[in-house]
């Protein structure tokens, strides 16, 4: 018997490979005969670099860049093992981990840290690039990137402005004389799973700009400040980013991929399924194991769990979920391919207790699922 692992991680507690390795003790210990093949997953956000490094065999460039609010921190980024493609979560850079709660202030970080990622790729040779844009911090509309790499954002005095979406509303043109020529010679996927438009109630600001730290006042103000840049990009460049689909994720950084990088966004569970060949390995697998911290009717809406089964579904595979909670809806992804679907839960306990033993409560959950199994094959 073939079964192939290919989970996401379990956000706060486990890395996608380390919940592959525990799911994997817990099917050994049923049966060690069993072939086990482990492909970690992400969806463009936390965990891509890793996925995409393991199944590439490439590897990681570790950095010093700022982090959302312009102080130094520790990153890095990867380079697949075809050493011309760097994939970099722009959340190692610009992320909301990166900030304390208090911190967060979308009137003032910056994506600039994520320009020294691309920079420093660039200077390594890197002509393709995977971006993932998920866990962003910022609402800058990609302006400190842009400015990392040499773009002269000035006001009408012709200074450079400050960093953060409230200088946005100082932004009187941008030059581009300086701007890395690089970056034409490049080609970017954006790895993003929303469409939202740069601007209005579906926008950057609206929507997302709350969980970072923004109150109705700053939304606005935010919104209005995106909505002058877009006028500004388009003066500078002739291309209009306001309305374009996906435009408004990472706050804008969206907007300024596709102006200024003619990036290209694709699904970000699509992109690492083409890298990890997991098509050909679900082929000529015998059942299929997914799963990530939470599933419920929203896993449906193109996470990694979703476009696994929908994998699983076209070459009659079956796949089994497990996840630390089963949350509303769970019940209509049966119609998306799951076989089933089960929660690590095996007993009353909180959230904490569930996040600190989930190495454990996979391992089981993954024995008793053999079990079973073991009992209609024997």
């Amino acid at each position: 018997m073939k079964i192939i692992i290919a989970t996401d991680s379990f956000k706060g507690s486990l890395s996608s490979m380390e919940a592959a390795n525990s799911i994997e003790r817990g099917i050994k210990k049923v049966n060690e005969d069993i072939e086990v093949v482990k492909v970690p997953m992400a969806d463009g956000g936390e965990g891509t670099v890793e996925a995409l490094i393991h199944c590439t065999e490439g590897s990681l460039e570790y950095i010093k860049v700022k982090d959302p609010l312009y102080r130094e921190v520790n990153s890095y980024y990867g380079i697949l093992g075809d050493g011309a493609t760097a994939i970099i979560e722009m959340a190692a850079a610009s992320g909301l981990p990166l900030l304390k709660e208090e911190e967060r202030n979308p009137l003032l970080t910056t994506t600039y840290g994520t320009g020294q990622l691309i920079l420093h790729a660039l200077d390594k040779g890197c002509r393709n690039f995977i971006i993932g844009i998920g866990g962003s911090a910022t609402n800058d509309g990609g302006a400190g990137m842009l400015t990392a790499l040499g773009a002269k954002l000035l006001d009408k005095s012709g200074s450079e402005i400050r960093l953060g979406g409230a200088a946005l509303s100082d932004l009187h043109k941008i030059n581009l004389e300086s701007f890395d020529k690089r970056i034409y010679e490049s080609n970017f996927i954006i790895a993003c799973d929303v469409d939202n438009p740069l601007c209005g109630e579906r926008g950057a600001s609206a929507v997302f700009a709350p969980q970072k730290g923004a109150d109705k006042a700053m939304v606005q103000t935010l919104d209005n400040n995106l909505y002058h840049y877009a006028q500004v990009v388009k003066e500078t460049i002739n291309k209009d980013v306001v309305d374009i689909p996906g435009a408004g994720a990472a706050g804008g950084l969206g907007a300024a991929f596709f102006g200024f990088f003619n990036g290209k966004m694709e699904r970000g569970i699509d992109v690492i399924i083409k890298l990890s060949n997991l098509e050909e390995k679900i082929i000529k697998a015998d059942l299929v194991i997914t799963g990530e911290g939470a599933m419920d009717f929203q896993t449906g809406f193109g996470k990694t769990p979703f476009g696994i089964a929908k994998l699983c579904e076209k070459h009659s595979v079956p796949v089994i979920g497990i996840c630390g909670s089963l949350g509303e809806g769970y019940e209509s992804l049966y119609s998306c391919g799951f076989s089933s679907i089960f929660s690590i839960i095996d007993k009353p306990m909180t959230l904490c207790e569930a996040i600190e033993n989930t190495e454990t409560l996979l391992e089981g959950t993954a024995e008793r699922i053999m079990r079973l199994i073991n009992t209609f094959n024997s």
